[in-house]
């Protein structure tokens, strides 16, 4: 039995990822989160129940109080999912964004030099630090072509930049100090627990209060997406299997445009929650009647794709998923927690247009 730490762990795929780590390892898991808007113990009420697991409110930035973590908790490994993710509320106000994905980083990776450096040669080769980041840091492509691991970084958002100047920090410990280090650059993820303000858990909750589904520009911009069960599993094959100093693209290979998204949710709707049970759909026979076009985000990448050859190759994963079960299942789990959706959200969020580059800091 080894101790995970896990910063972010009350996020979406944080804790998707805590609960799966119980389920398939042995492992004690310290949980650290800042409990951010995006971040809820509410997401945890599952993993909180065992009692491998204990939770540490913190911020992965306050390096006292995080020396304080990994003196107690003297981890095997530190997986880190702790961050600002949002683009849009990186437009609005980027200063989050390099407080948390960059200084946080640096200091969970000097502290994990520290301990290194105290632990004996066995436990120092075992270490492991693993930080989850995204194919945003790779800019766009354009309408062919994929994301590996050798594709050179071209950040075009203000979360994106941070998250690529976190990857390269990741792996410049690994080449100055030797600190055992591994990145994992994913698609977009969907699945349950993730806050409202992304594409599908947005687009689910509009619908059923019979609120416009805005949809940014012309709705062809492409991602590549990625059920959160699938990726916490290839976080674990490359945190026990990996090679030091490697990262690996994770992705689903399910390129969809925007507007493909949105009309699959409604579908689904249609089907689980039909308007004509629904009082919030007055005179609407379709979720699709929903549907609206606003104004694009400044900076919008059009397409992203990943190629996940390496990973598939060298350590045996592929995602489970099908991506139209994977999403139907998504949205009968929103249809049946709006309580959770109502609680993550209550005083901070109202579902409201961000990423307009209205405020600035």
């Amino acid at each position: 039995m080894g101790t995970l730490l896990v910063t972010g762990g009350a996020g979406f795929i944080g804790s998707n990822f805590v609960q799966h780590a119980l389920d398939h390892t042995d492992d004690r898991i310290v949980v650290v989160d800042k409990l951010t808007y995006a971040g809820n113990v509410l997401s945890l009420e599952r993993p909180l129940k065992d009692p491998r697991v204990t939770f540490v409110h913190a911020d992965i930035a306050d390096r006292g109080a995080m020396a304080g973590v990994f003196r107690d908790a003297r981890p095997d490994a530190v997986l880190n999912l702790a961050a600002e993710t949002h683009v849009d509320r990186s437009i609005d106000g980027p200063r989050p964004f390099i407080d948390t994905n960059i200084i946080g980083t640096f200091v969970l990776l000097d502290l994990s030099r520290q301990l290194v450096a105290e632990c004996p040669p066995q436990a120092r080769a075992a270490f492991r630090f693993l930080h989850v980041s995204t194919d945003e840091v790779y800019g766009t492509l354009g309408p062919i072509g994929l994301f590996s691991e050798e594709t050179p970084y071209a950040p075009n958002s203000p979360y994106a930049a941070s998250k690529a100047a976190a990857d390269h920090l990741v792996r410049a410990y690994y080449h100055t100090y030797g600190l055992p280090v591994l990145i994992t650059n994913c698609s977009n993820n969907y699945g349950p627990f993730q806050y409202p303000e992304k594409l599908i858990p947005l687009m689910i909750l509009n619908a059923l209060d019979g609120k416009p589904l805005p949809i940014y520009g012309d709705g062809g911009n492409v991602r590549d997406w990625l059920h959160v069960d699938d990726h916490c599993a290839g976080i674990l094959l490359v945190l026990t299997n990996g090679r030091a100093g490697e990262r690996y693209n994770i992705g689903g290979g399910n390129e969809r445009t925007n507007i493909e998204i949105v009309d699959r949710i409604c579908d689904a709707l249609q089907a689980l929650r039909p308007p004509a049970s629904n009082s919030a759909l007055t005179n609407r026979s379709s979720y699709r009647e929903l549907k609206t076009f606003v104004p694009d985000r400044p900076g919008h990448d059009r397409r992203y794709a990943i190629d996940a050859a390496r990973i598939r190759r060298e350590l045996g994963w592929s995602p489970r998923h099908r991506f139209e079960d994977g999403l139907t299942k998504t949205v009968r789990w929103y249809v049946e927690h709006r309580d959770w959706c109502k609680a993550v959200q209550a005083g901070r969020y109202g579902r409201e247009r961000l990423g307009l580059g209205e405020r600035r800091g």
